[in-house]
């Protein structure tokens, strides 16, 4: 080691600004529809917060739109509220949620603009109809439990939407673009909404790390479903929202939140939760509300939390510094027992840490692809294009068919759509009273968190590791030995309790973290705010803003060798570290 400590710590931070810029800032290209369509007063862009003509939908001044892109381009916050004109209600108005984030630069990590995101599904694009189709059925499967969402689940609900969605374009062409889970090239209801990375499709819908807790003797159960945090506990519980409790039916009450007009009273949470109730996530409307309020690391801090609780193996690359070497069959070479590891390094308060650093990161980079970049309309504003009552193509007939055409490609989704509403308006239910967020769509705030923070969980642990029980009955993700029994859990007696499932192969800790980042993504999808392929993409992006965070980390360890080795959403092994 230098005996110059203060140059050498010069020299590892001056490595890791070299290998920052050293990364390639790629082109930041959109699909063009904001371009396309900005003569029929920007159809296809967000314009939530702005002033909506009540006839079409669409922001009613095009020049207010210019003044919100010319705000966002220019990155000062003050400009949002001096120069662009937005209606005014007596109940009070939501805010643009840090739109000049994209702005800001980091010392660790990919910079927010040295990342991206492929252009969004198109208007005209059998892909776009699809992905709206997906959350238009999803509306109608909030109050459907998980567990039948499965092969022998009984609910017809899941087998109407599963052939409706089937029988469309972007399905027949076997989803080109973005792939899903299917079953010989087919969507089936046990692969329906899964998502798409390695280990989604294996075991129950959702992952165990938001139903278990930790096993903690004479005291309490992994199925009690709370998770140790120091001497306090977390809860998995979630409260109980009344069935059907959707929001944005009629034209009316869509169009006064698009208008930014906040709906919500003091103390109204923007869903009617069943006074004093908490359960398991048990539906699609639970995960629902668990995406609705959570802390965006919550869930990853959470998984955190039980594995470390669980003494889950760390990676093989680096299980000496952690402490953890004992654990892996090969130890010492010489059989002693390690007499040092982790914990303010390679230990649980520092992965602790980097789990939740990370979500900052990821969330500049997300609001510049949602702000700078794509500007791209929320599934409630697309849905609103689509009512027959309310066709921009009457007031701009430079569209042509271009809406009529979407329509009638996913028209049997639709008429379910409108019948559950009671009109013809093709409005999507939002499980939100406010409906979507005061952003833009692409990137996905969740989903890239998700990536990110997924990303430093696979790297910290041993993805082979698999959720078992013991000889001695003792539950835990663990390497497995003779004698284990697979395991997996889902909510019954209507999200009262956990019950054991049978699963075909032991459930993955890598899997179950993977499907933990799908679940908290299409979660969203559920609630009405995202697509598909905000989930797809902004996934990625997430894990690449993690890879980049633990590759300038790596630089920091002067020793021992730090390496880690994780797997990709797409299934490929990124190495970090000496080698």
């Amino acid at each position: 080691m230098s005996t110059n400590r203060q140059e050498a710590a010069r020299a590892a931070r001056r490595s890791a600004a070299s290998l920052a810029h050293g990364r390639p800032y790629p082109k930041q290209l959109s699909n063009g529809d904001e371009q396309k369509y900005s003569g029929a007063n920007f159809a296809m862009s967000f314009t939530k917060g702005l002033e909506h003509d009540p006839d079409t939908g669409l922001v009613k001044n095009r020049d207010h739109f210019k003044a919100f892109r010319t705000a966002i381009n220019d990155g000062y916050i003050d400009a949002f509220t001096n120069r662009v004109p937005v209606p005014s209600f007596p109940e009070g108005r939501r805010q643009w949620e840090a739109p000049t984030a994209g702005i800001a630069y980091d010392l660790e990590g990919p910079d927010a603009q040295a990342v991206t995101m492929a252009p969004a599904p198109a208007l005209g694009s059998d892909e776009l109809s699809f992905e709206m189709a997906e959350v238009y059925e999803l509306a109608l499967l909030r109050d459907v439990p998980f567990h039948a969402f499965d092969s022998n689940g009984g609910s017809q609900a899941l087998t109407d939407a599963r052939d409706r969605l089937r029988s469309y374009a972007y399905a027949q062409a076997g989803f080109p673009n973005r792939p899903r889970k299917t079953v010989n090239g087919q969507l089936d209801r046990e692969t329906l909404f899964r998502g798409s990375s390695p280990g989604v499709e294996v075991g129950p819908f959702l992952s165990q790390f938001l139903l278990i807790g930790n096993e903690v003797p004479n005291f309490m159960d992994l199925t009690d479903g709370k998770i140790v945090y120091g001497a306090q506990v977390i809860d998995q519980r979630v409260p109980v929202a009344e069935e059907g409790d959707d929001y944005m039916t009629d034209w009316s009450s869509w169009r006064d939140v698009q208008d930014g007009k906040d709906v919500r009273g003091p103390g109204d949470l923007g869903q009617r939760f069943i006074s004093g109730k908490t359960r398991f996530i048990q539906t699609p409307r639970d995960l629902a509300t668990y995406v609705h309020f959570d802390a965006l690391y919550q869930a990853y801090l959470n998984a955190c939390l039980i594995l470390l609780a669980m003494g889950a193996p760390t990676d093989p690359g680096f299980a000496h510094l952690s402490g953890a070497r004992d654990s892996y069959p090969s130890g010492a070479s010489d059989g002693r027992a390690s007499n040092a590891g982790g914990f303010a390094l390679y230990g649980g308060p520092h992965i602790l840490t980097l789990v939740t650093e990370v979500a900052t990161r990821a969330l500049k980079a997300a609001r510049y692809q949602k702000f700078n970049n794509h500007l791209r309309l929320r599934p409630e504003a697309l849905a609103a294009r689509l009512s027959t009552d309310h066709l921009p193509e009457t007031e701009f007939p430079q569209l042509g068919t271009v809406f009529s055409d979407m329509r009638a490609s996913i028209q049997q989704t639709v008429d379910a759509i409108n019948a559950a509403n009671g009109n013809d308006d093709a409005l999507l239910p939002m499980a939100f009273a406010e409906g979507s967020p005061m952003h833009p769509s692409y990137a996905a705030g969740h989903a890239t968190v998700a990536g990110a923070c997924v990303t430093i969980l696979k790297a910290y642990f041993d993805t082979g590791a698999v959720f078992v029980t013991d000889a001695s009955g003792n539950k835990s993700f663990r390497h497995a030995q003779k004698g284990d029994t697979p395991i997996a859990y889902e909510a019954f007696q209507n999200g009262g309790a956990l019950r054991t499932v049978d699963v075909p192969s032991a459930l993955t800790l890598g899997g179950e973290l993977n499907k933990l980042a799908a679940n908290i993504s299409i979660g969203r999808n559920m609630a009405g705010v995202h697509y598909f392929s905000d989930y797809y993409d902004s996934l990625r992006m997430g894990e690449e803003i993690a890879i980049g965070m633990l590759e300038e980390q790596a630089l920091c360890y002067p020793t021992d060798p730090f390496v880690m080795s994780v797997e990709t959403f797409d299934g490929d092994t990124v190495h970090i570290g000496a080698r």
